[in-house]
């Protein structure tokens, strides 16, 4: 075949395959998946970034504590700029009480006075929090916008964030709808699945779906039964929203919350505890009647 042929089949297979990976990330679900993981990866440097700023501001202030990672921050810059006032405090943290008491700790503390160079460092960390926090908000707000126009159904029976997870998990829309319930229910327990596996300990009920109230709520004896009954509507759910679009996720919450209702109802019988075999590490030189060689 002559160069020529050669280079127009190589034209065409370039064209076709760019082609192909045009129309394959057409759809929004893959911006979705990118956006949910980049969630879990913010939130993950949020909550260290919030631990690394309350026990570094903690040699300056010791007396301080803040459960919110943004107040913290923006409390540490108000002091840094504007010192100890009142005024300051209470627009950084907008609670006046919790103010007042935080002004009156500031003027007696037994923290370190930090200087100029100490300042910047922990006011330029403060604005990395902060600005961490409104990522997380931005992100939180496009899941929740494209969980709920992609997936109405599964959106309705659990929230945007479990939807979008589990879409991550699967890899595709049409690859989640396709999954039986056994396999959406463990969706997320993929190491403790791969354990009972290899070493036989006790295997997984629920993975990505523990996020949701009724099942961290429930009694430790039936969160597997809850499982199980929403992995079920789940996946009904999904084939409405991939194949028919259409939107059926009230008659499945009625239902569903019907049969969580059924199985709390229901009287726990307690189970035996077979004990657990665990495996034994073979030790081939200390059997009985083995008789290793002999070292000259």
């Amino acid at each position: 075949m002559p160069k020529k042929g050669f280079e127009e089949i190589r034209e065409r297979m370039l064209k076709s395959a760019k082609q192909g990976i045009s129309e394959a990330y057409k759809s929004e679900e893959y911006a979705l998946m990118q956006a949910v993981n980049a969630q879990i990866e913010t939130s993950r440097s949020y909550n260290l970034a919030y631990e690394r700023l309350s026990e570094w501001y903690g040699i300056y202030f010791p007396e301080v504590r803040m459960s919110n990672p943004t107040t913290l921050a923006r409390l540490v810059i108000a002091l840094n700029h504007k010192g100890i006032d009142d005024r300051a405090i209470e627009e950084a943290i907008k609670d006046s009480a919790k103010a007042e008491e935080i002004y009156k700790k500031a003027q007696s503390t037994i923290g370190r006075k930090m200087d100029m160079g100490e300042s910047r460092a922990i006011v330029g960390f403060a604005n990395l929090a902060i600005s961490l926090g409104a990522s997380l908000e931005e992100l939180d707000l496009y899941i929740k916008e494209a969980a709920t126009r992609l997936m109405p159904n599964t959106t309705y029976l659990t929230d945007h964030m479990i939807a979008a997870e589990l879409l991550s998990k699967a890899g595709s829309l049409e690859r989640l709808a396709t999954m039986p319930a056994g396999t959406v229910q463990l969706l997320g327990a993929e190491k403790a699945l791969f354990k009972h596996i290899k070493f036989g300990s006790r295997p997984p009920k629920y993975g990505i779906l523990f996020k949701l109230p009724d099942i961290t709520n429930a009694q430790r004896e039936i969160r597997g039964r809850i499982a199980r009954v929403y992995a079920t509507k789940i996946c009904i759910a999904l084939k409405a929203d991939y194949f028919s679009k259409n939107f059926i996720a009230e008659k499945l919450k009625k239902d569903l919350d019907e049969s969580i209702k059924r199985i709390k109802e229901k009287p726990i019988t307690p189970k035996k505890e077979q004990p657990r075999q665990d495996f034994k590490r073979r030790n081939f030189g200390k059997q009985e009647g083995f008789k290793g060689r002999r070292r000259r």
